[in-house]
């Protein structure tokens, strides 16, 4: 089956741990700190591949990691930064928050590459906290941990026009006679399991990409049989070609066919109705003469609200040429630029977002904070010494942890309790 969609895990690097470690060298018995930077961790980074044109390769694989930054060691070493993990995916991917639904990236048009998670950066080593005053500090700080989510992969086909119909009108016989497309066509239903595309050259370079949209069936819009698989490929597409059977081949009626996947088309998006639509009455050659009752009634019932028809035969090219030109201009008064997806979501913004914090007040004169953020601070931060103080009243500070202990009423004296340290409040 035709892949278009995946659901995998993505995973930076985490950065590496800053080292601690002093000079030991003959003659020198007091050496300063010598502490290395730990490395960055590895980005996760999406990149378009032109070969690839299913997300089958990620239907079985769901789960990709970037290397983490290795730890510094002593003599300033600096570790290794870990490498980044890319993933390729066919143009036309988008790339969502699994959770939300929101876009996180389209890789499309001249976006070709993206990081979407960024490793941790590695933790600084020793010998940068050396102060006139503190000259061997024995701390470090740890590399930044890294990025995890789940995301969902969605490829969308980007083509100017849309081939839109039930199983067996004809839509692939139209595209592989009008581009350069080979579809595999078959006398029964959906033949096509996957979108196929094609070029159409036009007199005077007024191409356009031609997407033929497998065959859909009442109840697509609510997954009924592969609905959803191939309506999202519509979503891109400019202009639609609702093709039907003029000859009742097989006893259909086209005019309740484009109404009926009109329906499911607003069903799925109701914003899919706007785009301009094109009827191709196909199968002309199987009509004796050049009309017949199905034509007329479909001209009757559609082309009073601005939609054209065009009879056509696909198999002796009978109007093909009408219709196409017909679409070409109405491309050339739509915007020449390829339907891309604003970003929605940032996951990078999202892990910086400050964690929650608690205040509690166990007696008039007490105040206890805690959460993950502060644990993580104080952790790599030496609060015995000036700087790692003044380091962490700075960080209370921005994190407006201060400003809420004012709002409660903390006075001079009072005491902040935070993961087993106690300090004197005085502003």
């Amino acid at each position: 089956m035709f892949a278009d969609r995946a659901k995998i895990v993505i995973k930076s690097g985490k950065g590496g741990n800053g080292h601690v470690s002093f000079r030991r060298e003959k003659y020198v018995p007091n050496g300063g700190p010598d502490g290395g930077d730990g490395g960055n961790g590895g980005d996760i980074v999406f990149v378009v591949d032109e070969g690839m044109n299913t997300l089958s390769e990620y239907r079985h694989r769901h789960r990709f990691a970037a290397e983490n930054g290795e730890d510094g060691s002593k003599k300033n070493r600096h570790g290794k930064n870990g490498e980044d993990r890319i993933i390729p995916v066919p143009e036309g991917t988008v790339i969502k928050d699994a959770v939300s639904g929101k876009v996180i990236s389209d890789m499309s048009g001249s976006n070709r590459r993206r990081v979407i998670l960024k490793g941790g950066k590695g933790g600084l080593g020793n010998q940068h906290f050396a102060t006139a005053t503190m000259q061997a500090p024995k701390y470090a700080k740890p590399g930044q941990d890294a990025m995890e989510i789940e995301v969902l992969l969605e490829l969308k086909v980007i083509a100017d026009v849309g081939l839109v119909g039930f199983p067996n009108v004809g839509k692939s016989t139209l595209l592989s006679r009008v581009t350069n497309a080979q579809p595999k066509i078959a006398n029964y239903h959906f033949t096509t399991l996957s979108p196929n595309l094609g070029v159409v050259d036009l007199d005077g370079g007024k191409g356009f990409v031609i997407a033929d949209i497998p065959g859909l069936i009442e109840g697509a819009s609510n997954g009924v049989g592969l609905g959803h698989e191939f309506l999202r490929h519509i979503e891109r597409t400019k202009v639609m070609i609702h093709v039907v059977d003029a000859a009742s081949t097989e006893g259909r009626e086209p005019v309740a066919d484009i109404h009926a996947i009109n329906q499911e088309l607003a069903a799925y998006n109701p914003a899919l109705l706007q785009k301009p639509q094109v009827i191709a009455a196909n199968k002309m050659d199987a009509v004796y003469g050049d009309d017949n009752a199905v034509l007329q009634t479909l001209r009757k019932e559609f082309e009073p609200n601005g939609i054209q028809v065009f009879p056509i035969s696909a198999v002796s090219g009978q109007g093909l040429k009408e219709l196409l030109y017909h679409v070409s201009s109405l491309l050339a008064q739509m915007d020449g630029q390829p339907i891309v997806y604003e970003q929605e979501f940032d996951p990078t913004l999202q892990y910086l977002k400050e964690e929650p914090y608690t205040i509690e007040q166990p007696d008039a004169a007490t105040y206890v904070v805690e959460g993950p953020k502060i644990e993580k601070m104080l952790g790599y931060t030496n609060i015995d010494s000036e700087k790692g103080f003044l380091f962490f009243q700075k960080f209370l500070k921005e994190q407006g942890i201060l400003k809420e202990l004012e709002a409660r009423g903390i006075t001079d004296g009072d005491t902040v309790r935070m993961y087993g340290h106690a300090f004197d409040y005085y502003k």
